[in-house]
């Protein structure tokens, strides 16, 4: 038979209870707020596994800073080639042929001319599996981008509808302004640029966008007290279609 439990020590017992849940509470509530910060763009992960992990999101998030200049580098001085030196492709193409062609040319009759052994000129080839990994991942990546478009398409989210809309919509108006070359430029220094400042300083960009949507929240407010709701709806006449 249950050991009876007189009211008074139950009462102090439900009282501990209480004060426990309550201090419980107030230790967790930063917590909570700094959660809720980071749920401002939907992330509940690390910005590396977002980006898809592996060595593209070490590239953005210049895990190795090598790798991540010398990219931004190689895409900086192909950029300024074709836009600021006004070089064509044929001709930037035809151009290092001739000079690796020189190149060969010279170290195949060098040995001729100083009267030595005739050197094996090294041949430059390019692996098959290369091209090959490149075809996939351009594929890969086409066919990721098509399968979001038609999920926010067909999904009835309207608020990720209309964001992706308006995203390409300014899209079509930075290219409007300038060239393809360029506005892929402009994105892949974006790119690179900012996930690492985005993951470096997120709890000040997170309580930014907090603060800029709640004012936009309060004003719309305002609005839809003083101007939306005071204008006269019309109503429904279902005998006139009788």
């Amino acid at each position: 038979m249950p050991e009876e439990i007189p009211p008074k020590k139950l009462l102090h017992s439900v009282m501990e209870t209480l004060s426990d849940g309550i201090s419980r509470h107030n230790s967790e509530t930063p917590n909570s707020v700094t959660s809720t910060l980071n749920k401002v763009f939907g992330r509940q992960k690390p910005v590396h596994h977002i980006l898809g992990g592996g060595k593209s999101a070490d590239v953005l998030l210049w895990r190795n800073k090598k790798i991540s200049a010398s990219v931004i580098s190689g895409f900086t001085a192909v950029w300024v080639l074709f836009e600021w030196l006004n070089y064509h492709f044929l001709q930037l193409f035809c151009s290092a042929v001739v000079i690796g062609m020189l190149g060969q040319f010279v170290l195949s009759n060098a040995s001729g001319i100083l009267n030595r052994s005739p050197s094996k000129v090294p041949r430059l080839v390019l692996p098959d599996d290369l091209f090959v990994n490149i075809a996939i991942l351009i594929g890969a990546e086409l066919n990721r981008g098509l399968g979001f478009l038609q999920d926010v398409a067909c999904g009835g989210n309207v608020k990720q509808f209309l964001m992706v809309v308006t995203s390409l919509w300014a899209a079509a108006v930075v290219g409007s302004w300038c060239n393809f070359l360029t506005v892929m430029y402009i994105g892949f220094i974006a790119a690179h640029t900012l996930p690492v400042l985005y993951e470096k300083y997120d709890d000040q960009i997170d309580g930014f966008v907090c603060n800029v949507l709640g004012q936009i929240q309060n004003k719309y407010r305002k609005l839809d007290v003083s101007v939306l709701s005071k204008i006269p709806k019309g109503k429904y006449n279902s005998k006139k279609y009788e």
